[in-house]
């Protein structure tokens, strides 16, 4: 598995670039998950090399990861929030996603972020408890609020009309809280335009290479590249069964490999019968069930393929997101799914 570190920068460095075209402010990063399954111990360095200096996870425990591989410095916000009185709270940023945990927090004079729920019920303020606050923001007090945030439910389709429901309901919310900095597009927000801008974007998926605008050509660069070798080919003749649940016969005689890779390697078992992999170029078709550990492609079309030589799973022919179509599910998946199993080496700057 091979992660390319300057790509995933020069894709933060364009968003910047498309936010402040925008009219927007400051540009940050998602990377909980491990980064999204790359790696963050190497890419937050990477991205805070680029100049990125706010960064978004999921849980406390990410967060302290994240803060040991940059030190001190960047902003680290705990998206799922984190209660006051532990170790993390000089070293993080807590995202106040209810009134519980406004009033955890008040008082204390820590930096931390306010969540208004404008469209996701999920999250957030729901806007019975926006609208309580306005009318009594006493509980801020003492806060150090360094923005108020909302997420886009729908900007992956920019005709939904969610979306500019959402930017109503968050300007409305805004003008009655004490003011503050507000954050607001995600990859996808970051391609509706002007309305859509914030004084801190928080793209995900896009640094990763997944494509942000469905439908429309890619405007990101690829970074992860995924090649597993073939264990053993197999000769077998037409009518024989391939794997678990004899799910695919042979047509013709045939040559099978079988390499090493499967679900436990995030490989989904809901590829079987869909995949198509890649060998110089071309496509190998994936027969029967993924399994655990091991996946089988035919290669009768390709006599080069020997034992030992390696075939892409995921890259340049292979997109997440082409790999998710074939799997009924999306890139974010594909990507997050990635196991521990693979070897990982990281491309750097020259």
């Amino acid at each position: 598995m091979t992660v390319d570190l300057p790509a995933i920068a020069a894709n933060w460095a364009s968003l910047r670039d498309r936010h402040r075209a925008m009219g927007g402010g400051e540009t940050g990063a998602a990377v909980k998950a491990d980064a999204y399954g790359l790696g963050a111990a190497e890419v937050a360095p990477a991205l805070a090399a680029a100049g990125c200096r706010h960064f978004f996870v999921a849980h406390a425990a990410e967060g302290m990861a994240v803060r040991a591989a940059l030190g001190p410095g960047p902003t680290i916000a705990v998206l799922n929030g984190f209660a006051p009185g532990t170790d993390e709270d000089a070293a993080l940023t807590p995202v106040l996603n209810s009134p519980g945990d406004i009033a955890a927090w008040a008082g204390t004079g820590a930096a931390a972020i306010l969540h208004i729920d404008t469209g996701m019920a999920r999250l957030g303020l729901s806007s019975a408890e926006t609208a309580a606050l306005a009318e009594n923001p006493s509980p801020l007090a003492g806060l150090n609020l360094l923005c108020v945030m909302t997420h886009l439910a729908c900007a992956d389709d920019p005709a939904h009309p969610l979306n500019s429901e959402q930017a109503a309901r968050f300007a409305a919310a805004r003008a009655r809280l004490p003011a503050a900095p507000f954050s607001f597009a995600n990859s996808s927000g970051l391609f509706l335009g002007a309305p859509f801008a914030s004084g801190l974007a928080r793209p995900g998926c896009a640094l990763y290479g997944l494509n942000p605008t469905p439908g429309r050509p890619n405007p990101m660069r690829p970074v992860v590249r995924l090649e597993v070798p073939v264990l053993q080919l197999r000769e077998i003749p037409a009518g024989t069964p391939v794997g678990y649940g004899a799910t695919w016969t042979a047509p013709r005689p045939s040559r099978i490999a079988t390499v090493a890779a499967g679900y436990a390697d995030g490989y989904l078992r809901s590829l079987s019968g869909h995949a198509t992999a890649r060998f110089k170029d071309r496509d190998v078709p994936l027969v029967g069930r993924v399994s655990m550990d091991l996946t089988t492609f035919d290669v009768t079309d390709h006599p080069t393929i020997a034992p030992g030589s390696m075939i892409e799973l995921i890259g340049p022919g292979t997109a997440p997101d082409d790999v998710a179509a074939r799997a009924g599910t999306i890139g974010y998946e594909v990507l997050t799914s990635l196991g521990a199993r693979y070897r990982r080496e990281y491309l750097r700057a020259a």
